[in-house]
């Protein structure tokens, strides 16, 4: 696709510039390092842009901190206090979603996770953000938490122009099949390889 220009025009009856402004489902997946990083770099764009981003992560613990976290809560309050870019909104799994209020030592992961996807499905209803990372959100698929068919169903009927970007290994064959952008990551070299821990400013 040489400088963004693409090799075949389909017969779709719809203007260049419907096509060019069509909500983009994109899937990282596989087993290469990388996934995540590349879903929020296209959220960087999209918050330049002035878009509405919210992040969900499914997967990571709350006390893992990752370095995009706290850049983007940063480039939020950026957008409160002068109008640049975006609004942002970043919820984790492992700490509790913020719309819920459950009580109890025991969490069960699932039900969680479920509870975090219901709530995507609303906001993707009232068309709440432009931009939405469902990082490591393959996995709840992967296990069986979250019905794939339903997922698919959801993304595909969403209205307006609402991008999502779904990361994590082991993507489901029936949503790399309905995305319109699948990556692949394969890892060729990795320092643990080596026997080396992940480092402060790369993998954190």
């Amino acid at each position: 696709m040489p400088q963004g220009q693409p090799l075949t025009v389909p017969n779709d009856g719809l203007t260049t510039k419907a096509r060019r402004n069509a909500p983009l489902l994109a899937v990282h997946t596989g087993p290469g390092k990388g996934k995540s990083t590349a879903a929020f770099g296209m959220a960087l764009r999209a918050w330049n842009q002035g878009f509405d981003v919210a992040v969900f992560q499914f997967v990571k613990s709350a006390k893992w901190k990752v370095g995009e976290e706290s850049a983007f809560r940063e480039l939020g309050k950026l957008h409160e206090e002068h109008g640049v870019g975006g609004p942002v909104q970043w919820h984790k799994m492992g700490s509790g979603w913020s719309w819920t209020r459950k009580h109890g030592s025991e969490i069960d992961h699932a039900e969680t996770a479920r509870d975090g996807w219901a709530e995507i499905s609303r906001r993707i209803a009232e068309e709440r953000h432009d931009f939405y990372v469902l990082d490591e959100f393959t996995y709840p698929l992967k296990w069986g938490w979250i019905s794939v068919d339903e997922v698919i169903a959801t993304l595909a009927d969403r209205p307006g122009n609402q991008h999502v970007v779904i990361t994590g290994r082991d993507a489901p064959q029936a949503l790399i099949d309905a995305a319109d952008l699948v990556t692949e990551m394969t890892k060729v070299k990795h320092p643990m390889d080596a026997g080396r821990k992940g480092q402060r400013g790369i993998e954190w």
